[in-house]
């Protein structure tokens, strides 16, 4: 395959992708979409300006906060710096993409330098997390200078789907799914959800490859992890899998396991575990880039269980803990399954993304960033959490627009 002789060809179209654009959606959900696209009123242009308002603030801050040598945050870790770069090309107007500046440069060479020969991208551990996500950013770049690079990593990604004991067979509910990668060894939601959409971004480069060439998931393996961590009896066997309506449906982090904890039946001894909403949304959109389509009853249940939960005050089951995460996701989810109005359980129609927009421009702080007064899971820091924020605002200014 020829690169293009401009950037900017490709760079749109990948924004597309990672901005939720029916692209990825269409095998899923697409059935239903409308075919026509409604022009935006004089409220949406109004709304639009002060989402790009909360996008520029945000952006200035990431800008002010960058290290000396290109990261932000840590760098133990090239994570962080990888979502403030998709962030910055994630941008609205596109200026970001078209003439980055040099801190940009310097942040997309922190992660270059970070690339290992065996495909993977990290600096210390959590090889898969740091390495997906590293994928997502050198992708929204748009240059054809890294596809090598993301060759290599795509391969090393799709090495690293487990598959424990007899080669093929589902011997352990792990299977199929993605781990950390290190100490970590077992396979969870969020890691895998960040490797399917690591995939899903850098498919395009499958392209020009021989079928030999060609590596990929085993995607029917990818969706029987997903329903191992759904509550779903139906398709899920295992003994904590819970039927009742308050977690019906929902997801736990991994197989026997949720950060939401578990309730112990006083009667019978059963243990089951809490779903709760991040790794809710880990689910629907992990279910969407396996290509399930929305009548199956897997994402029908995970969406039952999301409408029965919605909130913007809290990641439901967690409290304010990954507060922006849940955002973050519930943003990217609801915008890739093509979900315009999502109507609750009591009937009423939720415009979602001016109810998340209006939430996250509420919560930014003064000086531009934003963070979670909860630490967990990083929240409180002010960039990683900036650019969880400004990827959703993002989205839903496209969304709106």
């Amino acid at each position: 395959m020829k690169p293009p002789s401009s950037h900017e060809p490709r760079i749109a179209s990948f924004i597309r992708l990672l901005l939720g654009c029916c692209l990825l959606a269409s095998h899923a959900f697409g059935a239903d979409a409308p075919t026509t696209v409604r022009p935006p009123s004089a409220i949406d242009l109004s709304f639009g300006h002060e989402i790009q308002n909360a996008v520029d603030r945000g952006l200035a801050a990431l800008l002010a906060s960058q290290n000396t040598n290109g990261w932000w945050s840590t760098q133990d870790h090239v994570a962080p710096t990888a979502l403030v770069l998709t962030a910055f090309m994630g941008e609205p107007t596109g200026r970001f993409r078209t003439n980055p500046p040099a801190a940009l440069t310097k942040g997309y060479e922190f992660i270059l330098g970070a690339v290992k020969t065996n495909g993977s991208i990290y600096r210390t551990s959590l090889i898969n997390y740091n390495t997906s996500l590293s994928m997502v950013a050198l992708a929204a770049s748009g240059n054809p200078a890294h596809d090598g690079i993301l060759r290599r990593a795509r391969a090393f990604v799709v090495r690293s789907q487990m598959d424990s004991d007899e080669p093929g067979k589902m011997d352990s509910p792990y299977d199929g799914g993605i781990g950390y990668g290190d100490k970590y060894a077992h396979s969870d939601m969020n890691n895998t959800l960040t490797a399917l959409e690591a995939l899903r971004y850098t498919q395009h480069l499958q392209s020009g490859e021989s079928a030999v060439q060609k590596q990929d998931v085993d995607w029917k393996a990818v969706v029987q992890f997903l329903q191992n961590c759904q509550n779903l009896p139906s398709h899920n066997r295992q003994p904590w899998a819970s039927d009742d309506a308050r977690n019906r449906g929902g997801f736990v982090y991994y197989p026997g396991h949720s950060m939401a904890g578990g309730e112990t039946n006083a009667v019978t001894g059963r243990v089951t575990l809490r779903s709760y909403g991040s790794i809710s949304y880990a689910g629907l959109l992990s279910y969407i880039y396996a290509d399930l389509q929305r009548e199956d009853p897997r994402v029908v249940a995970v969406l039952d269980w999301l409408r029965s939960n919605y909130t913007l005050d809290e990641n439901p089951g967690m409290d304010l803990q990954g507060l922006y995460y849940y955002l973050h996701l519930m943003t990217k989810a609801l915008n890739t399954a093509r979900v315009e109005t999502l109507e609750l359980k009591d009937g009423r129609k939720i415009h979602w993304r001016r109810e998340v927009a209006t939430r996250l421009i509420h919560l930014q702080r003064p000086d531009g960033t934003w963070a979670n007064t909860n630490a967990r899971w990083w929240e409180k820091d002010p960039n990683l959490v900036t650019a969880y924020a400004v990827l959703s605002l993002d989205i839903i200014h496209r969304g709106i627009q």
